[in-house]
């Protein structure tokens, strides 16, 4: 099948081409390259550089079987001051993508999402059924574009998923706690201020079970519309990811705090997602936090 993956030269967009190659599909990639590496697309692979906050030319996306949605501004802390650029490309930009897949005939479209859209969820482990109320522009303009994956499988008869992550980590991620951790510690080993109190208490999720729950949700989603919460069933500290950061690196710095619940405006101090209805697909995630941390910090050493 010919898939086009937006976003596809960044962080999790990239995991993701490698796993859809491998599976024997005809991948091509839609990317601005604003934040994300060429050197992370396979060699061969077609890409179409566009910026999806513009109209997209459909010609991109004529004969594709299925549209992965990943590019996007992932950045919640700096949602805050940039408001109205983190809207046009969350926002309009995935309403950009949806039209482009109306125009060209593309009839599958997988859209990632965010933990963020339940803001201060009062139910944890949080079901994709609960309340969404965001507490930040990010998770705001991620929810309009879930907003948009509704009407258009309604109205176009588009089969779409949204898929709610947890925090992702792992190799070639350049954003999170624990590459800023990662910066921190090589800039100075001996001591590291930690936003917040280092209590929030979040569930996080290597890479590859990340992946491998997109592709399931791909292959075996019943429906014309689906919400999936993706993450771990088990939450982490900032504390406890900035401790094993600092062991990884072999150095024993002091904590200080910034003070109060959150890291910055919109973050929440607690995050736990119920991943039932994404297990009833068959997943189940395979690498374990401290390992994956592990594997993390190695290749932030031989690549930064």
């Amino acid at each position: 099948m010919k898939i086009l993956v937006t976003g596809g030269a960044g962080f999790i967009g990239s995991h993701l081409v490698d796993a859809l190659l491998s599976k024997g599909h005809q991948v091509e990639v839609l990317d601005s390259f604003a934040s994300s590496s060429p050197a992370n697309v396979p060699r061969g692979v077609k890409v179409h550089k566009a910026d999806i906050r513009k109209r997209l030319d459909p010609s991109a996306f004529e004969g594709c079987g299925a549209v992965f949605h990943l590019a996007a501004d992932p950045n919640v802390k700096t949602s805050a001051e940039n408001a109205r650029e983190n809207f046009d490309i969350n926002a309009t930009g995935t309403f950009n993508v949806l039209d482009a897949c109306r125009e060209a005939g593309a009839g599958r479209f997988v859209f990632t999402s965010t933990s963020t859209v339940y803001g201060k969820a009062e139910i944890m482990p949080t079901p994709e059924s609960h309340p969404t109320i965001p507490a930040s522009n990010y998770g705001a303009s991620k929810l309009a574009g879930e907003a948009y994956c509704s009407s258009f499988a309604a109205t176009y008869g588009i089969k779409a998923t949204v898929l709610r992550f947890a925090n992702i980590f792992g190799e070639r991620s350049t954003h999170g706690v624990m590459f800023d951790f990662y910066q921190k510690l090589k800039k100075d080993p001996q001591r590291m201020e930690i936003l917040g109190n280092g209590k929030q208490n979040k569930s996080y999720l290597h890479v590859s079970d990340c992946v491998s729950a997109m592709l399931l949700c791909f292959e075996k989603q019943p429906g014309s519309f689906g919400i999936y919460n993706v993450g771990s069933e088990e939450q982490r500290t900032v504390d406890r990811i900035a401790s094993l950061v600092a062991s990884e690196l072999g150095v024993r710095p002091g904590f200080t705090y910034t003070g109060g619940e959150g890291g910055w405006k919109g973050d929440v101090s607690a995050m736990l997602l119920d991943v039932k209805k994404m297990k009833s697909l068959g997943w189940k995630p395979a690498v374990g936090f401290e390992h994956g941390v592990s594997r993390y910090v190695k290749w932030l050493k031989e690549n930064f």
